[in-house]
């Protein structure tokens, strides 16, 4: 049984399989008995490189959230977000994320949300034919090509390291 620190919302990983079919993609989520909440974590189960985790990050921007997709192999320079979008952005805390995603901080998923939100997407993901990323808490995660999280979170691609 999964423990509510593992979980949060019980709902959050059904909502996050219901956004990928919606979106007419396959439900690729895989649940892991240890908790994946980093990208060093997720990706020695998975096997993968650290490069193809696709950590969804949730900032604050002008008093709303903004999602970017990094890849686990560097953090997110907020001065250069800063500078690209001309105002202000600053890394949220865990109950702003919670708020604005249903998921916690370590299982933030890219879609599933209440509602879509502004996301950005690192340039650098596009390297790898398969990502993997969280799937709404500490122990799921879920694979997705490059195109098709560009397609399913209307991101926009952008250097962000």
């Amino acid at each position: 049984m999964l423990n509510e620190h593992a979980t949060g919302d019980p709902g959050a990983v059904e909502r996050v399989r219901k956004a990928l079919t919606a979106a007419g993609l396959p439900d690729t989520v895989r649940t892991f008995e240890q908790d994946v909440p980093t990208a060093v974590a997720a990706a020695a189960v998975l096997g993968c490189d650290v490069g193809a985790i696709a950590n969804s990050l949730v900032f604050e921007l002008d008093g709303g959230p903004l999602l970017i997709l990094a890849s686990g192999a560097a953090r997110v320079d907020i001065e250069l977000i800063s500078r690209a979008l001309g105002t202000k952005v600053r890394r949220a805390a865990p109950e702003f994320v919670l708020e604005h995603t249903g998921q916690r901080v370590g299982g933030v998923a890219p879609v599933g949300h209440p509602e879509r939100l502004p996301t950005l997407i690192d340039i650098h993901l596009a390297d790898h034919p398969l990502l993997w990323a969280g799937a709404g808490d500490h122990r799921s995660m879920l694979s997705i090509s490059y195109g098709d999280l560009l397609r399913v979170t209307g991101a926009e691609p952008h250097r962000v390291r």
